[in-house]
């Protein structure tokens, strides 16, 4: 039987969810005391420790970093027990480490679990990134198209003006050009300090998030998360790699990526069934933060998997160890 045919997905993601609330309870003793480095190794240990219980041969795609530079976690490293199915891991143990430090809203911990060879593995680089919610026909909007001309074709498929669609934009100055762009045509625009896997998720939950549409430059691997999620909650996702050097170039190459101009949909960077777990750490708009009481802890995770359409929040609560 193939590695494909033997991805348990309904049995895996209890246990995915396990992970992701681990790392999400073990940073909230830092959220808010301004060491983004603590929080973040703290979420990696948790996170760590609780994958290589499960009975998966994982190995991590999209992770810390390359092993030079990433002690645990890292990329090419092998997690599980090596006993159940061979399986891709993409992960991010804190996503807003800057959020958690200075608790601001949307930090959250993510993780995707994929059949082995499934998930492209994405350089570290940065990635543009185009994304809208589910019910619009393919290609109703393109990287190719101008900021403003995407606003006014998503408008036109959605039936409305364009001052009626919000897009969700990183608030970095290589964006300038590009928000006054958007703003022309009077749409509104959320900007946001950090997280673009938040960012992206929620364009596919349009009437609970109001926003319509993600776009701008952010990191390649946060592109696979997004496009992990997505492909359980419906929407599209198109994303191009940036690079701004030949070490970029050849981080590629060592990814085996030899197309450096492709446009990636979500089907090329998530190619089979895929199941998403993230929890919430700060406050925010997707999940409820971690809340610490007198003795017990509780978070909220969302837990979907792919091949069902099925997203679940579950709130977990436990006794919170010394």
């Amino acid at each position: 039987m193939s590695d494909v045919a033997e991805f348990q997905d309904r049995l895996l993601s209890l246990g995915l969810a396990r992970v992701s609330e681990a790392a999400a309870i073990a940073s909230a003793r830092l959220i808010g005391r301004g060491d983004e480095k603590a929080a973040d190794q703290a979420a990696v240990n948790a996170m760590r420790e609780q994958l290589n219980l499960l009975d998966i041969a994982g190995v991590v795609v999209i992770g810390e970093g390359e092993r030079d530079e990433a002690p645990m976690l890292y990329i090419g490293e092998e997690v599980g027990t090596g006993r159940g199915p061979a399986v891709d891991i993409a992960l991010d143990p804190l996503e807003g480490t800057t959020l958690t430090a200075k608790d601001m809203p949307n930090a959250l911990t993510v993780i995707a679990m994929a059949p082995r060879g499934t998930l492209l593995h994405a350089p570290d680089v940065y990635m543009d990134k185009l994304a809208i919610g589910p019910a619009y026909a393919p290609d109703t909007v393109t990287l190719d198209m101008p900021p403003a001309a995407r606003v006014r074709a998503l408008a036109r498929a959605k039936g409305v003006a364009a001052d009626e669609i919000a897009v969700c934009i990183l608030d970095r100055p290589r964006h300038e050009a590009m928000i006054a762009e958007v703003r022309a045509t009077g749409a509104a625009i959320r900007l946001i300090t950090d997280g673009d896997v938040a960012g992206v998720m929620h364009c596919a939950e349009p009437d609970v998030t109001g926003i319509d549409m993600y776009m701008g430059s952010g990191g390649a691997p946060e592109g696979v998360l997004a496009a992990s999620a997505l492909k359980c909650m419906g929407g599209q996702i198109y994303g191009r790699l940036l690079f701004r050097n030949d070490e970029e170039r050849a981080r590629a190459a060592k990814a085996g990526i030899t197309d450096l101009n492709r446009v990636y949909t979500r089907g090329d960077m998530v190619r089979g069934d895929v199941i998403f777990a993230a929890t919430g750490v700060t406050q925010g708009s997707l999940l409820r933060g971690i809340k610490l009481g007198h003795g017990w802890v509780e978070c909220e995770t969302i837990l979907m998997r792919s091949k069902t359409g099925s997203v679940r929040r579950v709130s977990y609560r436990a006794p919170l160890r010394a």
